[in-house]
């Protein structure tokens, strides 16, 4: 079987690729012009095909290698590929996973060019993260309005208590004269989130603590982790730095994943956290409910579509102002 050539390869685009792969104790080899992943066992050895043209992400965990070989094809593709620990936590190095990149001077510029217009103005920088967390919560209202599976377990938007929390965040993010009084502010509504999923699943006493071994914080940080994964694909195929980010630390070189996986957590990844912590499920199950979720309510999408518009907006902007 002939390989396909590059261009055909990353005709899918990136938005609307479907998958995004964790692979634990496997090989990852080039087979036949096709990237495969080896499962050994006393009995057999099986072969699996990871269709690449349609795979965004590919998280290598617990007792991976990679040839060679399967990494070009897989750059070919524009297939972003890392290491990471057990379930998709810990991040290697304890702080991040060592993303491989498949590099190519021929991504766009427009992007990074339009956010570099902005982002050395601090207060362009400011309603840049004003516009996100404005993004961040209509996107909540949107899932959490649509999504019957989460009313199903007691997650309704018009509720008292969460319509409270998401109207107080919303009425106060305008009002923000730098980027410490927003992130303030942001931390005391999720934190107001985290106590609401608490309270409908049944998790008392709980408290945010990323070290901590209870279900629902192993699986906040799990399913962050994988949101991080689309953000850092979604910078990487608009050729933006990772470094500029707008809201977290400026001295963090990915603080601007971040920032974009922002966007999406508070409204997939917390109530499905407690909701899997409360049925017990395995790492393996949650993570499906993730992706699933994140398939489902286009999550990628909405990634591509916020940055876009930011860089694209500030760059027009500018572009009249000089004129």
């Amino acid at each position: 079987m002939d390989a396909l050539p590059s261009k055909e390869l990353k005709a899918i685009l990136h938005s609307k690729r479907a998958n995004i792969y964790y692979l634990e104790h496997c090989r990852v080899m080039q087979k036949d012009g096709r990237v495969l992943y080896l499962t050994e066992s006393k009995s057999e050895n099986l072969f699996w095909n990871i269709p690449i043209a349609n795979t965004t992400v590919i998280m290598l965990g617990n007792g991976t290698s990679i040839t060679q070989a399967a990494m070009r094809m897989l750059a070919s593709a524009g297939v972003l590929v890392g290491f990471c620990g057990g379930g998709g936590a810990p991040l290697l190095m304890a702080n991040e996973i060592e993303w491989m990149t498949p590099q190519s001077e021929y991504r766009p510029t427009e992007y990074m060019q339009g956010w570099m217009s902005f982002w050395f103005d601090e207060q362009k920088r400011l309603q840049v993260a004003k516009q996100f967390q404005v993004a961040r919560v209509e996107f909540i209202k949107k899932i959490w309005t649509k999504d019957k599976e989460l009313q199903a377990e007691g997650f309704y938007i018009d509720d008292q208590d969460i319509e409270r929390t998401i109207n107080n965040f919303s009425s106060k993010i305008m009002t923000m004269q730098s980027v410490g009084e927003l992130l303030l502010a942001e931390a005391v509504t999720t934190k107001s989130l985290y106590k609401i999923a608490a309270t409908r699943c049944g998790a008392q006493n709980f408290t945010r603590d990323h070290g901590h071994n209870d279900l629902a914080n192993q699986f906040l940080n799990h399913g962050n982790y994988l949101a991080y994964g689309l953000a850092a694909t979604c910078l990487w195929v608009l050729g933006i730095s990772h470094s500029f980010a707008v809201m977290h630390g400026k001295t963090r070189r990915g603080a601007l994943v971040f920032d974009i996986a922002d966007l999406i957590k508070d409204a997939i990844v917390l109530p499905w956290a407690f909701i899997s912590a409360n049925e017990k499920m395995s790492d393996h199950e949650f993570r499906q409910q993730i992706l699933q979720k994140f398939i489902e309510h286009k999550a990628l999408d909405f990634m591509f579509d916020q940055v876009k518009e930011k860089a694209v907006q500030k760059f027009a902007l500018d572009s009249e102002n000089e004129s």
